[in-house]
């Protein structure tokens, strides 16, 4: 039985965007993609197990949408998010960071809880679906 009155609907469910992109990183990922050697339909970013601090980010080329990935679409970017990682990277904003001799990606993330030196790894609490459903 439902809560909802006859004829009354639902309240349409808070959806949240996984990720944003910084106009630099926008331009950087349209620049990335305008280079590949074969038509892409956007950035798959992902995390992975490894590292010092237990966990990493992923980037590569996708050609393709998979069936359960989530799709972002923010500044005329596709970003796909490996469905895996949606809970580690809900609210994180994606930039790049330059400077003297190098130029790459960095992850503003709400949910990491550390970074090892190098800053390769990172620790990431997923988030609590429950408390985003309140917020």
């Amino acid at each position: 039985m439902s809560s909802v009155p006859a004829g009354a609907s639902a309240a349409p469910r808070r959806r949240f965007q996984v990720m944003s992109l910084t106009d630099t990183a926008a331009d950087r990922v349209r620049e990335t993609i305008a280079k590949a050697d074969k038509p892409i339909l956007g950035i798959r970013v992902g995390v992975k197990n490894g590292g010092c601090a237990g966990m990493s980010y992923t980037m590569e080329y996708a050609e393709a949408k998979n069936p359960l990935d989530e799709v972002i679409e923010d500044k005329g970017v596709t970003i796909l998010v490996d469905p895996k990682a949606v809970l580690f990277l809900l609210g994180t904003e994606m930039d790049v960071k330059t400077d003297v001799f190098s130029s790459t990606f960095v992850f503003r993330n709400p949910n990491e809880t550390s970074a090892c030196g190098c800053g390769e790894s990172v620790a990431i609490t997923p988030a609590d679906p429950e408390a985003l459903a309140k917020a």
